[in-house]
């Protein structure tokens, strides 16, 4: 008996799956309702929840220099940062609720490490200088990665990214901005930027991810169209547009092999450090344990005004019931 309904289930999904198939390959968005195969669902709360408990924790290392940045005009620029943040964990968190699960049990995987969040999070900001190269480097990376999430195949993630991607983009000029001044000021405020980008640089490239031929979800990803393009060529992209950017400002490349390949129409580089990469992944870098520690106390801090929240949405129901009767 149980042969035949698995059999039956079996007829019921092959039509649901070739539609779905259908409307990937021509390029129509996924919507929450439509039907998708499990795989794709977990698949896509992987990405997006990983996504915005980045946003989220990538708050710390720059807001903790809102207090001490050197201008008004600097304190101004980086808190709307900071705030654009929470926002882009909004949109994030969110569109992954579409996907049926739930804010507080995303939380709680990202609490336990179950889920992870980018590495680059993990390493401190000694100076004023790696508030810029944040927004230079890492959301330079960001956005390197993001626009072509654009056209991510899951509709709610395609929407949210667009919006997103305008806000990086701000992000990373200010922050190239703000080394440009010290790469052009006193000969202290150019090795503080030299330091920074030196070492920002790779950590930044770790961004993107292992390399193809090790990640465990790339190829379903590029299949069905959540990822547009691979970890490697992605890299290469941020690989060649960084020489330039580091030209301009007058600082060291960091990779002193960087070569253009005039063969490839890219340039070669070093090869990262894997084994750091995988070590901050696995929670053993600079700041993992702080970071998690300060969200839980933040989480638990603002508790109450959850449970105030939800106390008056449940009395304004109460009432609209009340009066309906």
């Amino acid at each position: 008996m149980r042969d035949i309904k698995n059999i039956e289930a079996i007829e019921m999904t092959a039509p649901q799956e070739e539609n779905f198939m259908r409307k990937i390959q021509a390029e129509e968005k996924i919507e929450p309702k439509d039907w998708m195969p499990e795989a794709y669902r977990k698949n896509l709360i992987r990405q997006i929840s990983q996504h915005a408990h980045s946003e989220v924790i990538g708050m710390q290392p720059e807001g903790n220099w809102i207090t001490r940045a050197p201008s008004l005009r600097r304190k101004v620029v980086l808190l709307s940062k900071v705030q654009d943040e929470a926002g882009h964990g909004l949109y994030l968190y969110s569109a992954c609720e579409t996907l049926g699960i739930s804010r507080s049990e995303m939380i709680e995987q990202l609490q336990s490490g179950v889920a992870k969040y980018s590495s680059i999070f993990n390493y401190p900001t000694l100076t004023w200088a790696d508030v810029g190269a944040i927004g230079w480097l890492v959301d330079g990376a960001a956005i390197v990665n993001q626009v072509s999430l654009q056209r991510t195949s899951y509709g709610p993630y395609s929407r949210g990214m667009i919006r997103i991607c305008k806000e990086e983009s701000f992000h990373q000029r200010q922050g190239y901005e703000a080394i440009l001044e010290l790469a052009k000021g006193s000969p202290g405020q150019k090795e503080m930027a030299q330091d920074a980008l030196n070492r920002f640089y790779w950590p930044a490239l770790m961004m993107f991810g292992p390399h193809d031929s090790e990640s465990a979800h790339s190829q379903k990803s590029m299949e069905w169209k959540i990822k547009r393009e691979t970890n490697d060529d992605l890299r290469q992209k941020f690989v060649d547009q960084t020489v330039k950017q580091i030209e301009v400002l007058g600082l060291e490349h960091p990779d002193k092999a960087i070569k253009w390949n005039e063969e490839r129409g890219h340039y070669d580089s070093s090869d990262l450090n894997w084994d750091e990469f995988w070590s901050v992944i696995n929670g053993n870098g600079h700041c993992n344990r702080q970071r998690i520690e300060h969200h839980v106390a933040a989480h638990e801090e603002g508790e109450w005004v959850r449970d105030a929240i939800t106390a008056y949405n449940d009395k304004k129901r109460a009432k609209k019931a009340q009066n309906a009767a």
